[in-house]
Order: C-alpha cells, then sequence, then structure tokens
C-alpha cells in the first residue's frame, strides 16, 4: 500500500452482510477496505458508506505509534470507541488495524519480531478492536531472505497474543512474494504459509503495482501470470498450496490509488464471478476509502456475491 504518515499528524503510545465467526476469525468470502486518507469521519466511517464490506482496516500503526487513521482511532475517548464499535458489530463489520505499510522496514531496521508482535497486539486489545493486518513490505528483506524468519516468529507471536477465533490475524503481501521461481532465496510467501499459514486467517493480496501489464485483465489475474512474476495469479497460488478461501483478491479503487494495476469495478466483478465457478471465495480487498466505498463493492460483488442478496 501507499502509507506515507501526514505531516499534520503525530505519533501517540445501512447494514452490511453478516458473516458468522468461527474457528479463523472470520468466515469467507472476505470484503476488506482499507482507510487511510482524510476524511469528515475520525476513525473509520459510517457503516452506511462501506455496506458490503466486512473488515475495515484502520492504516497504519507503525514502529514508531499510530498514525492516520489509526492515530485517529487511537485519539477516541473509549466511550466513543465503544459506541463505534457497537454500530460495526451490529452491521457485522469487523474493525482492525493494518501495521507497516510502504513506510516501515521492520526486518531492514532490526525492529525485534516478538517484541513488536507483543507491543503491536497489546495496542489492538487496548483499543478495542478486532485484530491486526500485517501489510509487510520490508522488500529489501524479502530479496535479502531475512524477511521470511522475521514474519514467521512476528505471527507466531501475535497469534499467541491475539487467539484465533476471538481475533483476526492477516497479511497483506504483494502477489508476486507467493511466487514459484527462486527470486527469494528465503522461500517468501509459500514459506511463511508452510510454517504459519494455518495462524494466517486471509491474505489480502496486492495484485497491483507489479507492472503496467500485471494482473490487469481476468486471464493474467486468475489463470496464468507473467514470466516476470511466474506463479502468481489467483488459480496458481491456489495449485501452490494455499487455501482458496484465504486468498482474497486486492485492487486499487481508482488509478490514483496505485501505480499501476487498476481495473474498473465491473471488469473485477467478472473476474470474480469467474472465480467463483471454479469454487474459489476469498473475497475481495480495495485500496482505499473513500475513493472505494459501498457502491464499489456493490459493483465488485454483483456477479458473484450481491449485496444484500
Amino acid at each position: 500500500m501507499f502509507a506515507l504518515p501526514s505531516e499534520s499528524d503525530t505519533v501517540a503510545p445501512t447494514v452490511a452482510s453478516r458473516q458468522e465467526v468461527n474457528g479463523t476469525g472470520i468466515e469467507a468470502p472476505h470484503w476488506v477496505i482499507y482507510g487511510d486518507k482524510g476524511s469528515a469521519t475520525a476513525g473509520p466511517p459510517p457503516v452506511a458508506e462501506i455496506e458490503g464490506f466486512n473488515v475495515f482496516a484502520l492504516s497504519f500503526l507503525l514502529l514508531g505509534g499510530p498514525w492516520d487513521k489509526a492515530q485517529e482511532w487511537f485519539a477516541l475517548t473509549a466511550d466513543e470507541k465503544t459506541t463505534r464499535k457497537a454500530e460495526y458489530a451490529a452491521a457485522g463489520i469487523k474493525l482492525i488495524v493494518s501495521a507497516f505499510g510502504a513506510t516501515d522496514v521492520p526486518t531492514t531496521s532490526g525492529a525485534d519480531a516478538v517484541a513488536t508482535a507483543k507491543t503491536m497486539a497489546a495496542w489492538v486489545k487496548d483499543n478495542q478492536l478486532d485484530g491486526i493486518d500485517v501489510d509487510y513490505e520490508d522488500f529489501a528483506a524479502m530479496e535479502a531472505g531475512t524477511a521470511e524468519p522475521w514474519l514467521i516468529s512476528f505471527t507466531e507471536t501475535l497469534r499467541a497474543e491475539l487467539p484465533q477465533g476471538e481475533y483476526i490475524v492477516s497479511h497483506a503481501p504483494v502477489a508476486p512474494w507467493f511466487t514459484t521461481s527462486d527470486k527469494y532465496p528465503g522461500g517468501g510467501y509459500l514459506k511463511i504459509h508452510e510454517s504459519v499459514g494455518a495462524s494466517i486467517d486471509m491474505y489480502n493480496l496486492q495484485f497491483y503495482n507489479q507492472g503496467t501489464a500485471e494482473y490487469t485483465d481476468c486471464a493474467g489475474l486468475l489463470d496464468k501470470s507473467s514470466d516476470t512474476w511466474p506463479g502468481t495469479a489467483l488459480f496458481e497460488i491456489i495449485a501452490s498450496g494455499v487455501d482458496a478461501s484465504k486468498l482474497v483478491i486486492g485492487k486499487p479503487g481508482t488509478a490514483g490509488d496505485a501505480t499501476n494495476g487498476q481495473m474498473s469495478a465491473d471488469d473485477l466483478a467478472t473476474c470474480l464471478e469467474t472465480a467463483k465457478g471454479k469454487d474459489w471465495n476469498g473475497g475481495a480487498m480495495v485500496w482505499q476509502y473513500p475513493n472505494a466505498d459501498t457502491e464499489w463493492i456493490k459493483t465488485v460483488r454483483s456477479k458473484s456475491w450481491p449485496v444484500g442478496a
């Protein structure tokens, strides 16, 4: 994701479709929307503005503390948080925080995985949230083979602190990190999934910012990726052993929300219809509110899991 802190921020320590909570936190399909931009409402938006989603991710919780939407939530009083959480719960929407984003490089900067996970898990609990999303974008560490052990240890600690079935733990890797090539010496996200995939409720896959011709039509998104990132289309990742129900197709809401990889909501709806016909049910993710909202997700779900149906 794009996630530069706003200069003005300071660091400080209608009803959606209902989903039944199960042993993995929330059943598929997952309809996830991130919020990092400023808006008229501090923290998460009114539920009527994101009807059709079932997870809202406050972005971002950094190594130095909360920023942007996470900071707005932190600044609310305990009573305000309780009221907003009740509104979200009644609408069937989980409220989580997203960690790191493009701003932090935790492995490269030498952050301790266990200590960081404990601090962030405590922040989730202290702020009445339903879980945490790991938007790890330390590309240098992934290319060096040091990202995988860090993320494995971080995830194990998060899950120990945030029990499965009570809290969501999701990851938001770029799709190329699931490649079947030998580009990543530590094994990339296939290694991470092999080690701690049972503790991860879903992967909010970033199928964007990976090249102008990458993942921009249903064939390249679903069936066969390019030679640049082999084995990273949706069904290729499933063939590598990752649960279909955990793979969430992520796209930018508008062309301005990413460098490349954007698809129209209607085109994405067609891709979801096709994928559902092949027994996939992971859902969709979008970066970001308010550029995407209930109208966006209603269109995206219209051919597969229509909102309100």
